[in-house]
This record gives C-alpha cells, structure tokens and sequence, in this order.
C-alpha cells in the first residue's frame, strides 16, 4: 500500500523490478517497493532503492548500458551505423573507438534484441506468411568459433542461409533462423512459426519453390482423420493425416523456375470447397 505520511512519489517506477536474488518482491512491477534515491557520484542515472530488501541498482540495470562510463547517444549511434550497413572497422575509426568495443557493443545488442522479440512476438494473428531463405554472410564469432581479433577481419566473410518467415502486409519479422538449406532446418522454421501463432490461427503460406516446405507446413498444421469404412465387414481403414480445413499454401516463382517447370505457381494443400466448385 501506499505511504501516507510523507509527500506522494514523482518518479515513475512502474516498469522496474528489485533484481536482487534475496528479495521477496524480484521480478513483480508495479508493487509501489520501490523508490528513487538520486543519482550517487553525479552519474547520468538515477538510484533506485527496494524497499522489502533494502537493496540498491541502478535504472538501467539489465541493459545494454550497464557498467558502461560512455555517453547513451554514443553506443545508439554505433548501432545505428551498424545497422546501416556500415562496417565495423569504419564505425570504430568513425567515432575513435575500439573495434573490439564496437564488436561488443553489437553482441550485446543482438541478445537484448533476441530476449525483447522472444517476450512480445507470442499468440500472434496474422493473415498469411511469406516464408525465404536468404543468402547471407554473418560472423561465427557467437558460437565460439573464432576470436574477436579474427571475428572482426573475417566478418561478413562466413556464408549462411537466413530463414525468415514475415507478414507481407504488416512487415512483422516472427521468425530469423541461421542455417544451411537443407529437409532438416525447414521442419525447424515452420515449427518456430507455429509455437509463435495464435491458437486456431493458420494463415495462408506462402514460399518458393523449394519442396521441403510442404512437408513441413502439412506435419505441423494437419490433424487426423479416420476414413469411413467402405465395406461392411473387415478391419476399419488407418487413420490418415490430412491438411486442416482452413489451410492454404502457395509457392511464388519467378520466371525462371516457371519456365524450368516441375512446378505449379499456385498449389493448395485441401480440397476446393462447394462454392469454389460451382
């Protein structure tokens, strides 16, 4: 509850939590345990203090610029050049810093980013899905494959295949995968972009030609069904499993695929409907 007897609190600390290990209240938002408590050695951010532990942190605790002396707008910057395109030797020589501080910086950032889209993209409503695969070149220096000195001369040098699956209409990003091209990474994308859609939510697919996705679009939006006996004695048919009701699938070729043929521009994975056929 709140306090009564001294003069109502003017810093908001609705969207922070004790992050101390001890504490009763770590975790929880908006339980009115904590409050501000200036800003110690003159520093940029300010205090915040738990009430329930006695604990102290910083606001910026859990981010990207904790335990960092630079500026905020030098780190935002760096990111944004980065995320223009811009190398990461030119970006360090740009603002006079490190290369391995730039590096970092964008390591740090990648999993910040990571945790943010993990915590919102969830039961997500979407009309349909543009799934491709890109060629790409990414550095393995987050896997442990090589050290930083050798990450920052050889990045952009290491060839991967990127997996997205987007919204054409709203722009939404749900799925970004590294991986080779291959039957088994195919069953991997698709099963991320099911465990991050709605429940009865299956939106219309869309790909290119490569064939493995029909395989693992009908593995994870299908169900069972039992065939009716067509004979009034014997053993009942196997169940079979068949497409949902609701699904469609299209695959979106260029003119070059449609012109080495094996393929149909349009393809759907259930029977046309009554009134489609009339």
């Amino acid at each position: 509850m709140p306090a009564i007897h001294r003069r109502p609190r003017t810093v908001d600390t609705s969207q922070h939590f004790c992050p101390h290990t001890g504490c009763r209240y770590r975790g929880w938002l908006g339980r009115g345990n904590l409050r501000a408590n200036g800003h110690p050695n003159g520093s940029q951010w300010r205090q915040f203090q738990c009430t329930a532990c006695q604990g102290y942190f910083p606001e910026h605790h859990g981010t990207i610029f904790h335990g960092k002396q630079v500026q905020v707008e030098l780190i935002v910057r760096v990111l944004a050049c980065l995320a223009e395109g811009l190398g990461l030797r030119a970006t360090a020589r740009v603002f006079e810093v490190a290369p391995n501080t730039v590096l970092n910086w964008l390591m740090e950032a990648a999993e910040q980013l990571q945790a943010f889209s993990a915590y919102f993209l969830c039961e997500v409503h979407v009309k349909q899905l543009q799934l491709d695969e890109l060629y790409a070149v990414l550095s393995a220096i987050k896997a442990g494959e090589m050290g930083e000195e050798e990450a920052i001369g050889r990045l952009s040098r290491s060839p991967h295949w990127v997996w997205t699956a987007i919204d054409p209409v709203t722009k939404l990003l749900l799925v970004l995968e590294v991986g080779p091209r291959t039957l088994a990474m195919a069953p991997h994308v698709v099963h991320h972009v099911k465990h991050l859609l709605a429940p009865g939510c299956v939106p219309l697919f869309l790909t290119d030609g490569f064939k493995e996705y029909k395989t693992a679009i009908l593995a994870h939006f299908g169900h069972w069904i039992q065939p009716e006996r067509r004979q009034g004695k014997g053993p009942l048919p196997q169940p079979r499993w068949m497409p949902l009701p609701q699904l469609l699938y299209a695959q979106v070729l260029n003119d070059h695929q449609l012109k080495a043929g094996g393929f149909k521009s349009f393809r759907r994975t259930s029977p046309p409907t009554e009134r489609e056929n009339g």
